[in-house]
This record gives structure tokens, sequence and C-alpha cells, in this order.
């Protein structure tokens, strides 16, 4: 019962033409059988009534849709007699709408996966001990009452509710969600852990190092949920055949009548010419894009963005973490004014746990594999594209920790001396208060699937490919030859990338980055596209597509998928739109009775909604 009051309140216009359909049946078999001719024409002209207001609304907006042939077709219909083909067409006006529903929750299956895995509750320790046991005294609370520094119970098989600070020694912890990677992720006392992370056997304690809004799965969800209200765009594929089609429709309609002298043909063509849910089949193809794309890591935020996918031509990228893993291996460390490696390297590690740079990770895994402990921070700030502070709490007194570019730190440490770097190193330096500690230098390597991909990009005709990078030219230019990248600008400020990017040409162009100071540019680009695995970021803020997923081959595989979404949609109009024309020419000729001609037409709405889906692909391909 509970059920059918559901289908009534989501769809009631189908459900009372059902009921008028039925009604009007039951009347013919009664002396009341002229009843049923004016029960069905009447509803259907109440209808036509409703939707003309619709379609005039549309029409002082500037936007013609296919419902004038509809309103149309069943004004025609009822004045020639034929009030049944008038009914099966207001049955296809308001099936369209349940229609439409069906396909979209189809079509937005893995969005609405990850939407459904957002956590929402934490369990708080309220007791003095901290101990991840069930005798730890804790409360149950919405997620977003976390505050920054709580404690934080984790049960085994829990959600991390909000990015936090590993507190128990050792963790275990399935990050597929969030990275793709399959295996379980060790983790060690003082390493972030990201919220949607799932816990392993044991109960772990962690510090929450910021609150819902502000971490990673949560701010996944905000843009995907920005992704699946995205339609806006994608209409306009659709509208672009909408008048010349109306116009062909009503031409033929009219030339039909005068050669025949029979107004019944004017009816008969136009039943035939209502696809109207022929403007469903463009977003449903979208929304599927936009959910295949899921499957690979990559959150599309909207059907305009595939369209401009599959017409890419440019190609820009930043160097650290994007065309190099973001994770460079150590190799050495230049202390100064008494520092010992230790010392530098645990100041450093434990400031840059609470950084969301690419960088951020490298330098924690060499703190822990010398098996150094962090140290925890009572504050820390990240200064976009230039470093992070943090007050860290040492045996002897707090003492403020900067990691981050020269300039900036030499701002607080004047006897910064920069480091001798070899071609394809980089430099992380280090100060603790007013002193300069040294320098941590480190050497990044090539994304193993960089070059594949770049090549991949080629052959999806990507014509021009470009690095625009803050770093050195003696840094970056050996990786943009290694990968035929032929155009380099190097040293930039993030005003400068913007600067290039707008000049580049052809367009579209897509930019792929991933740190705080790309934001910009990401913005700028006619397609952005953050590489997000670490975390959301002003950069996935800012992008068009978020790449969840850690690896490079997803790019082109996101060209793939708008190149696809747009041939399926395309040819879902073109396939209803062609089905359509022949079966007017076969009604202009009187060979197709408007009841049959409206069942016909219902089908052919249905085959290209039905063809629309295939942008869903396939269940079993997956990006990992």
């Amino acid at each position: 019962m509970s059920r059918r009051l559901s289908l009534l309140k989501s769809y009631p216009l189908v459900v009372t033409t059902i009921v008028v359909a039925i009604t009007g049946l039951i009347l013919l078999a009664t002396p009341a059988h002229g009843a049923s001719r004016w029960l069905v024409g009447s509803y259907a002209l109440l209808i036509a009534a409703w939707e003309a207001i619709g379609m005039i609304r549309q029409l002082l907006q500037g936007r013609a849709g296919l419902d004038i042939l509809a309103v149309t077709a069943i004004v025609a219909a009822v004045l020639v007699g034929e009030p049944w083909a008038a009914l099966v067409v207001v049955l296809m006006l308001t099936g369209g709408a349940a229609l439409e529903d069906y396909a979209e929750h189809r079509s937005k299956r893995e969005l609405t996966a990850l939407l459904q895995k957002s956590p929402q509750q934490a369990v708080r320790i309220t007791d003095s001990t901290g101990a991840a046991t069930d005798q730890a005294t804790t409360e149950l609370i919405p997620v977003e009452d976390v505050t920054v520094g709580d404690l934080l119970l984790v049960k085994p098989g829990a959600l991390v509710p909000v990015d936090s600070i590993l507190v128990s020694a050792h963790a275990v912890f399935d990050e597929s969600s969030l990275t793709g990677e399959s295996l379980p992720v060790e983790r060690v006392g003082g390493e972030k852990v990201s919220s949607g992370a799932v816990n392993g056997q044991a109960a772990v304690t962690v510090r929450a190092a910021a609150v819902a809004s502000e971490s990673q799965y949560q701010q996944i969800v905000r843009l995907v949920e920005q992704a699946a209200g995205s339609k806006a765009k994608v209409v306009r594929l659709a509208d672009r055949y909408a008048v010349p089609f109306t116009i062909f429709s009503l031409a033929l309609a009219a030339l039909a009548w005068l050669i025949s002298g029979d107004p019944v043909r004017f009816a008969e063509v136009l039943v035939v010419a209502t696809p109207c849910p022929l403007l469903i089949a463009a977003p449903v193809a979208f929304l599927g894009g936009m959910s295949r794309a899921a499957r690979f890591g990559l959150i599309v935020k909207g059907g305009g963005t595939l369209e401009q996918l599959s017409r890419v031509k440019s190609a820009a990228f930043d160097k650290t973490g994007t065309i190099t893993t973001g994770r460079p291996v150590l190799r050495r460390v230049l202390t100064s004014n008494g520092f010992s490696e230790e010392q530098l390297l645990t100041h450093a590690a434990s400031t840059e746990v609470y950084s969301s740079h690419v960088l951020a990770d490298s330098v924690v895994a060499a703190a822990k594999d010398r098996g150094l402990r962090l140290v925890e921070a009572s504050r820390a700030d990240e200064n976009a594209t230039n470093g992070v502070e943090a007050t860290l709490t040492m045996p002897d007194g707090d003492v403020v920790t900067r990691v981050g570019k020269p300039a900036w730190i030499r701002g607080f440490a004047p006897d910064l001396v920069g480091a001798d770097l070899q071609p394809g190193e980089l430099a992380i330096y280090v100060s603790v208060g007013a002193t300069f500690a040294g320098a941590i230098i480190m050497r990044d390597s090539v994304r193993p699937d960089a070059g594949e991909a770049l090549k991949d990009l080629e052959r999806l005709g990507v014509e021009r490919t470009i690095m625009v990078t803050g770093d050195v030219e003696a840094t970056a230019q050996p990786i943009a030859d290694g990968l035929g990248i032929s155009e380099l600008h190097a040293r930039c400020l993030p005003a400068d990338k913007v600067r290039i990017v707008g000049s580049i040409r052809p367009r579209p162009l897509i930019m792929v980055g991933d740190g705080l100071n790309d934001a910009p540019v990401l913005a700028a680009a006619d397609i952005g596209f953050a590489m997000g695995a670490r975390g959301a970021t002003a950069a996935s803020e800012s992008a068009d597509i978020v790449n969840r997923y850690d690896t490079l081959a997803s790019l082109p595989q996101a060209i793939r998928i708008g190149k696809d979404t747009v041939r399926i949609a395309l040819q879902s109009i073109w396939l209803g739109i062609i089905i359509s024309a022949v079966l007017m020419l076969i009604a202009a000729f009187g060979f197709l009775p408007a009841l049959l001609g409206a069942w016909l037409q219902e089908a052919v709405d249905l085959v290209a909604i039905l063809g629309a889906l295939r942008a869903v692909g396939s269940r079993g391909e997956r990006g990992r």
C-alpha cells in the first residue's frame, strides 16, 4: 500500500493518465460509451493546456523545445476525432518524467555510492587515558560536532570520521575508497590518517586534525554532490536540434494536410513527431558518463566538462606530484647551527604531517625509515604556495618549526644558506624558531605511467603538450626531454601559470595539477584536472575533474570517456530523430493511423533513452 502511495506521490500525472484510460475503456463497454471519447479528449486537452503554459514560459526565456509538437499533436488529434491517440501522446509526456527518473538513478549509481559511504558519526573519548579499548569512557557524536584536537576511538571496521593524526602506535587501514589502492596500508603513531579510511581489526585512537567540512572524504562528497547536480550545460546539446526538428515536423504535417486535403493527416504526422524524452537522452548520457568516470576515480563536475573533454587539443602539466610521483627519495640531509640530522628530520616530519603538499609524505616517510618518533603539535597552519608551520611540543618547551621554500623561510631565519643542488634534485628548507636548521635534499622520480599517458593523449588527438612548473629549469628540463614534452616554462609563480596557459593554442586546453599553487591555473584553464588523491585541496575545489586515484593514466581515460559520452548522446538523439522522420513520412502518405503511430513513438523514445544508458559502460569495467 505504501509503495502505491509513493508511486502516486512521485508520478501523479502518470497515475491519473492511466486511471483516465481505464475509466474510458470501461465506459466503452457501457451504454454511456459516448462519454468515453468526451472524458479522454477533455483530459488530453487539459494536459495540453498545462504543457502549453510551460512551453510559453520557455519561449519567453528564449528557449524552444519539442513540447510544442506534443501540444499541437494532442490538440490536433482531439479535433480530428482521435482522442485515444491524443491520450497516448499524453502518456508519453507524463511518462517521460518516470523514464527520466529511472535513467538518472541508473546513470548516477557510481556517484551515489560514494555519497552513501560518507562518515556520519564519531566516537569521542572523554576520559584522560585515551586508551583504544572498550573500557574507555566515550560518547557517540555527529561527525559535524568533532573539533580539532578531539581524541577519537575508531573501532574495528569503522570509518575514520575526520582527517586525524594516529595516536596509537600502529594501525592498518583500507584506503581503497580514497586512492584506489586495494592493499591495506600500515600507519604508525604520528602519521596522518584521512577521513573515509576503514580501520582494520584492532580499535585505535586518533586525534582530530580537521573538522568534518575540511576533511578529505567529506570534501570528496561535496564534489560528488556538485557533479551529480550539474545538468544545465547538458540540455543544450539536445536543444540544438529542437528548433529545426520542430520546423521540419510542422512543415511536413502541413504539407501532408495540404496535399491530401485531410486534416487527419496533420494529426497523424505530429503524433509520431513528438519525441519529448529525446531531450532526456542527452542528460542521461552525460550523467552516465559521469558515473562511468567515477569507477575510474574521476569526479567530473558537469556534463559541459565531458563535452569539452571530447574536443581537447592541448594539455599543460605541473611537474611535482603530477608528472612526477610527488614522493621523492631522500638523498642527503644538510644541517646547520648545531642541529643533527635526526633532530632536523624530527622537526620537519612532525610539521609536514599538517601539510597538504605532495612532498610532505616523503619527509614523513624519511623520518619513519630512520625510526624517528614524531612530535605532536599544539597548533599548525599551512601557508599556501610557501610551506607549513607548527608549534611543536618539545621536552624543553614549545617551539615554532617552519618547513617550505627558501624565500619564505628566510623571512623568519635570515641566516638561511641555499643548498647546492644537482640536476633533478629539490630542497626542502627548515627553520626552528628564528634559526635556520638546515635543508632536506630529495630527488623525485617520473611516474611510471607518465610516458604511456602522454602517448595516449597524442593518439586521442591532443596536438600540444606543455610543462609549467615552479621548479628551476635544471630540475625540470631532463624530465620534459625524457617524456617528449617540447615546451617547458620553469620558475613559474601561480600568476605566471595563469598567463601562460591563457595564451596557449589550440583550444580547448586541459591543465593537470595538484597543489594549492595550482588552484588559480586549474580554474583558468578550459578544463582543470586535479590530481587529488592526497586530499581535497584548493586544487580540487577549483578543478573541473578531480582524480581520486594517484595515477596519470586516468587523464587519457577521462578524455576517452568524454568522447564516448558525446558520441553516445549524439547517436541517441539522431536515432530518435531519424526513426521519427521515417514514421512521419509514412504517416504523411496515410499509411500510419494516429493511434498506432502514437504507440510506435513511445517505442522510439524508449529506444533513445536505453541507447543513452550505454554511456554508463559495463559494470565489469574498472579503473584499477
